[in-house]
C-alpha cells in the first residue's frame, strides 16, 4: 500500500523511515522514490566498499528508482557509524544520474548514532524525531533481524530426523518397490506418504490453518505433524517437487497443478512452457505477500527442524522465498547457509547470483493495490 509521507523537516522524515522500511537500517545507502510526495518504500544496499565504482552503483540505484511506477523524485539516505558525512562522492553521482533520468532531489541525509546531517547544507543537522505513530510496531532490528532459524528444541529435532528415515523408507517401497529388507516400513510414514497422491493439496495445507487437537489425542497429533514436517522435507530437498511446492505457494493449488503437469510432460520430453517458469525470475503478476510470508515461515521451520545434510533445500526454497519479498538480505544468507552443507546446490547457487547482481523481481517496482 502507498504511503502518504507527512513530515515538516528531514528529522520527522528520517523518524517514518525505519516503518516504512519494515527495519533500521545499518550500514547503508536508502533511496526512497517518491511519485506525486507519495512513496510505497525504499530500496536499500550495503554500503559500496572504497574501491567500489561509484558510478555504477549511482546508475544502478537511479535505475531501480526509474523501474518503479510514476517515480518523479527521489532521496538518497546514507547510515553508517561516521561522525561527519561520508560517501559525498556517491551522492553527488545520483544526482548526476537523476538529473539524466528527470528525476527531482528532495534530499540527501547522513545519519549516524540517532543524529542526521545534510549532504545539500553542512550547517543543517540534529537528533531524528521519534515516530510518533509507531508505538509497539515500531522495528527495532536492522535489515539483517529476522533471518536467524527459528529454535527447534533437540527432542523434536531427533524425532524429525527418525520420521524422515521412515519416510524415506515408505517412499522407496512406494515408488520404486524396494521394501527394505532390514527394517520394517513405519505405517505412520506410510500414511504420510499417501501425500503425494496430490501433492499441491499437501503443499497448500501448509498455508492452512490447522484445527484443534481433539481430546487425548496429543500424542498421535504430534506423531502426524511430525511425519508432516519429514515429507515436507523430504520433497523441498527434490528440485522438481520443491518447485511444484513454491508454484502454489506462489500461485495456488490451480499453479502448483499446472506446474506439476508441466514436469511430468518435461519428463516425458516435452518443453517446459516459458510462462510457468518467469515466476520464478520474478516476472508476472504480483503474489500475494500473506502466502510468501506464511510459506517463507514454513521453509524456516522446515530448515531448522532438519537434519543438516537435509537442509539445503527448505534454506534454497527460503532463500528464493526472501528474495520475492523483498527481502534480499536474508535470501543471501539462506543460500549461504545451503552451501556450506552443499558447495553445489542449484538453487542456492540462482538466488544467491541474483542477489549479488542486484536483480530484483518485476512486481517489486510495481505499485501494490490498495
Amino acid at each position: 500500500m502507498t504511503t502518504i509521507i507527512k513530515a515538516r523537516d528531514a528529522a520527522d522524515f528520517l523518524s517514518l523511515v525505519p516503518r516504512l522500511l519494515g527495519y533500521e537500517p545499518r550500514h547503508s545507502v536508502v533511496l526512497i522514490p517518491f511519485s506525486a510526495g507519495r512513496t510505497g518504500g525504499g530500496l536499500r544496499v550495503d554500503l559500496p566498499p572504497a574501491a567500489a565504482d561509484t558510478d555504477a552503483v549511482a546508475s544502478t540505484l537511479i535505475g531501480f528508482a526509474c523501474r518503479v511506477e510514476h517515480t518523479d523524485a527521489y532521496a538518497v539516505l546514507v547510515y553508517d557509524d561516521a561522525d561527519t558525512p561520508t560517501h559525498a562522492e556517491l551522492v553527488a553521482a545520483l544526482e548526476i544520474r537523476a538529473q539524466a533520468c528527470g528525476l527531482r532531489r528532495i534530499d540527501a541525509l547522513h545519519i549516524s548514532s540517532g543524529r542526521w546531517r545534510s549532504y545539500l547544507d553542512p550547517a543543517l543537522g540534529g537528533e531524528i524525531a521519534a515516530d510518533p505513530d509507531a508505538g509497539a510496531h515500531r522495528p527495532d532490528g536492522d535489515q539483517g533481524a529476522g533471518a536467524s532459524l527459528p529454535h527447534v528444541d533437540l527432542a523434536r529435532s531427533e524425532r524429525v530426523g527418525r520420521a524422515l528415515t521412515e519416510c524415506a523408507r515408505a517412499l522407496e517401497w512406494v515408488l520404486n518397490g524396494s521394501r527394505p529388507a532390514d527394517a520394517r516400513i513405519h505405517p505412520d510414514a506410510l500414511v504420510a506418504s499417501l501425500a503425494l497422491e496430490d501433492l499441491p493439496a499437501f503443499f497448500e495445507t501448509w498455508l492452512t490453518p490447522r484445527g484443534p487437537v481433539p481430546p487425548g489425542d496429543a500424542a498421535g497429533a504430534e506423531r502426524a505433524d511430525v511425519q508432516d514436517l519429514a515429507l515436507l522435507i523430504w520433497c523441498l530437498a527434490r528440485p522438481a517437487l520443491r518447485d511444484i511446492a513454491l508454484a502454489t505457494w506462489v500461485r495456488g493449488v490451480d499453479g502448483g497443478d499446472a506446474a506439476l503437469i508441466a514436469q511430468q510432460e518435461w519428463e516425458a520430453g516435452v518443453a517446459y512452457p516459458d510462462e510457468l517458469g518467469a515466476w520464478m525470475m520474478g516476472e508476472g503478476a504480483r503474489p500475494d505477500v500473506d502466502r510468501l510470508t506464511g510459506a517463507l515461515e514454513v521453509c524456516r521451520l522446515a530448515a531448522s527442524s532438519a537434519p543438516a545434510a537435509c537442509r539445503p533445500g527448505a534454506l534454497a526454497a527460503g532463500a528464493w522465498l526472501s528474495w520475492a519479498l523483498g527481502r534480499s538480505t536474508h535470501a543471501a544468507r539462506y543460500c549461504e547457509q545451503a552451501l556450506a552443507i552443499d558447495a553445489e546446490h542449484g538453487l542456492s547457487l540462482i538466488v544467491l547470483s541474483m542477489v549479488d547482481a542486484g536483480h530484483l523481481p518485476d512486481w517489486a517496482f510495481r505499485a501494490q493495490p490498495g
